[in-house]
């Protein structure tokens, strides 16, 4: 089976991903992991990537396709993959689409974890961390044994920077307005399967479980 998975910052995707490869025994395929190891193997494109990274800019389309497909031509690929952080534009995802015609391909769902923005806010904002231990927290899934004191050392635990509400919240946004030609993108083509991340975990992974059972029944 042959999947995207999608959702905002805090929808629990990671935790997801996990399930799904683990029970399907498909490779979890992220986009700074394929750049990783194709730069770690030095192959052309991994050399041509880590050229445009280290002058600050954006890899370019061409190259980033071009490592996408050298990942899905490896063995572990045979059975599926699960495609995460790519594609990021319907430039990418049109891309993906013709390198998958190419290798007589396609896609069968394009997954996307929804979580209510308000949940979001509450999941992402509510991380603690002590400055001295490193330990974090989280003051309503993870909380330390006394309130605001890191159960390690005692130090005061402090919210990061990149953790505040107006951050969090510009966070989101910036990622709902990337998403959303995506989503129009495989809605249109009857890919996109919007997945209840509200709920309990084991809910929610019953949910895609039921929806991946139904692919080769």
């Amino acid at each position: 089976m042959n999947l995207i998975l999608m959702g905002l910052p805090g929808a629990g995707k990671g935790t997801q991903a996990e399930r799904i490869v683990k029970k399907y025994e498909i490779p979890h395929i992220s986009t700074g992991d394929m750049f990783r190891s194709a730069i770690k193997g030095q192959t052309e494109l991994g050399l041509k990537a880590k050229s445009f990274m280290d002058a600050g800019e954006l890899v370019p389309d061409e190259v980033t396709i071009g490592i996408v497909r050298d990942r899905l031509t490896e063995d572990d690929c045979k059975n599926g993959f699960l495609l995460d952080g790519f594609p990021r534009t319907v430039a990418q995802a049109e891309a993906l689409e013709q390198l998958l015609d190419s290798m007589n391909r396609k896609l069968d769902y394009v997954l996307n974890v929804d979580v209510p923005e308000d949940l979001l806010m509450e999941r992402l904002t509510g991380r603690r961390v002590s400055p001295t231990s490193g330990k974090t927290y989280h003051i309503m899934f993870n909380p330390p044994k006394v309130e605001g004191k890191c159960d390690i050392d005692g130090s005061d635990l402090i919210q990061r920077d990149d953790d505040t509400a107006e951050t969090v919240k510009k966070r989101l946004e910036v990622n709902q307005k990337q998403a959303k030609p995506l989503f129009d993108f495989y809605s249109s083509k009857g890919y996109l399967k919007n997945i209840k991340g509200d709920q309990d975990i084991d809910q929610v992974f019953e949910d895609i479980d039921q929806l991946l059972k139904g692919i080769h029944a």
